[in-house]
């Protein structure tokens, strides 16, 4: 049976027919621009559906850029919150090498006789002993240290050399209660021994007659006496006075002038009669 719908051109035909009325739209747009109010219509129909197709890709690339932007505020702070970290270590290394700087300044600047020369020790290590008082200092034979050579701090006087090692010594704080040294007192040159308790704040004034003249806050200085000490040097400063007619003497009470409990830095003295010369390794001689 025949249908109206077999009848018509073949299809090769129909597709040359087709492609000559492309050619001729093409032309004719081209040439006439005759399609553009068509266009502008086409445009406005398809450009919903344009949006809709392009609505996921919009959303998966706004959900990438703000997981890349939480990642990129993750990744920067925890550069700064390193970077603070390391700025405020730095700081505090500043503030400790001021700190340092500040008592290396002072320590220099301490009471010395014209005739003596010094030299900074560093402290490396405390006895820890509870019945002995002795420090390890930095310098040793190789720099000309000797026994019985004077210590001191910023303050006054620390105590003196007991062992000297090739490159370290053993100093004897004044504290120790087998240590004893030869005093004045500044205000009228009453002489004096004191000797050490076993603590770090107090020393025992030996033998103090009941009529000496002696005051609580008067300062004791090195006497000179016993060619350990160089004379003059602060040494204590009197605390308590109990005279107490019973004893045969009075019960006296120094502190120390010296910051015995929290040393760092030292000052090493050769007077002019020292047995040893200092050896300097590129510290200033004074």
């Amino acid at each position: 049976m025949n249908t109206m719908f077999t009848r018509g051109p073949s299809l090769p035909h129909r597709t040359v027919l087709a492609l000559c009325l492309s050619i001729l739209l093409i032309l004719v747009d081209h040439r006439l621009d005759g399609f553009a109010a068509v266009k502008v219509y086409l445009n406005s129909l398809v450009s919903p559906i344009q949006y809709l197709a392009s609505l996921p890709g919009q959303m998966l690339s706004a959900s990438a850029n703000r997981l890349v932007s939480h990642q990129q505020l993750v990744a920067e702070n925890a550069r700064l919150t390193l970077q603070a970290a390391r700025m405020q270590e730095k700081l505090q290394r500043f503030e400790l090498l001021k700190s340092e700087n500040d008592r290396l300044r002072t320590l220099l600047g301490s009471p010395v006789r014209p005739d003596a020369q010094i030299m900074v020790a560093e402290l490396m290590a405390v006895d820890n002993n509870p019945f002995s008082h002795q420090i390890v200092i930095d310098k040793g034979a190789i720099h000309g240290v000797y026994e019985s050579q004077s210590v001191l701090d910023d303050k006054g006087i620390v105590g003196q050399i007991m062992e000297v090692g090739t490159t370290t010594s053993r100093v004897l704080l004044i504290a120790d209660i087998t240590h004893a040294i030869p005093l004045r007192i500044a205000r009228n040159n009453v002489r004096l021994v004191a000797s050490g308790s076993g603590q770090l704040d107090e020393l025992f004034v030996e033998h103090v007659p009941h009529s000496a003249d002696i005051q609580v806050g008067d300062e004791l200085v090195s006497s000179g006496l016993g060619n350990v000490f160089p004379e003059g040097y602060p040494a204590a400063k009197i605390t308590s006075i109990v005279r107490d007619e019973s004893r045969p003497f009075a019960q006296v009470r120094a502190r120390p002038m010296a910051q015995l409990d929290r040393l760092k830095y030292l000052l090493l003295l050769w007077p002019s009669d020292a047995p040893v010369q200092p050896v300097f390794d590129g510290q200033g001689e004074s």
